[in-house]
């Protein structure tokens, strides 16, 4: 096969097989032939636009969306897939590597003792922490919430917020904001 040349038999045979139908079902509903359709699917033919559209019509899609290469929503993030980024004892760790097109940005948060995260500006998302481990203190505004392993907070950021580590020991929290602010 050429390079460049769009795949149109084996993008038909995934349409067809995703529809449980055979070659003939598919032949009889298009008023082709199964050989055709047999030739078509493994490339050794290409068919007419008329033909195309016929086919294309009988495995309930259009020639617009045939040929509009969507690619698959990822769904598993691996630990090498993640970008991290250490700043003076706070490591950000991004776990859904392409969360901006997304509603909502998952991270990991991991700050040393006598530690704060960037001041983070007002607003219109949410945001939600969950501690895995140590305590942080909540700075939202002038308000201070101490949070320790295991608990949660959920804020409508509204004034400037960040989290700090007073604490002698690491801490660990996954921090989700929507929409994505990291």
């Amino acid at each position: 096969m050429e390079s460049g040349r769009p795949e149109i038999g084996r993008k038909i045979r995934a349409l067809r097989l995703r529809l449980g139908l055979t070659q003939e079902e598919l032949a009889a509903r298009t008023e082709l032939t199964k050989g055709f359709i047999s030739q078509l699917e493994n490339d050794v033919t290409s068919p007419s636009i008329a033909t195309l559209m016929d086919i294309l019509e009988a495995l309930g899609t259009d020639i617009s969306s045939f040929f509009t290469d969507q690619k698959e929503e990822r769904v598993v993030y691996a630990p090498e897939d993640m970008f991290e980024k250490d700043d003076e004892g706070v490591m950000i760790r991004w776990l859904v590597t392409d969360a901006q097109k997304n509603a909502l940005e998952p991270i990991l948060v991991t700050l040393e003792s006598g530690t704060e995260t960037e001041h983070m500006d007002p607003n219109e998302g949410e945001e939600f922490g969950y501690v895995l481990s140590g305590t942080v203190i909540l700075a939202d505004g002038d308000k201070r919430y101490r949070v320790q392993k295991g608990s949660c907070f959920y804020i409508r950021p509204k004034e400037v917020h960040y989290l700090i580590n007073n604490g002698k020991t690491p801490a660990k929290v996954l921090w989700v904001s929507t929409p994505p602010s990291f």
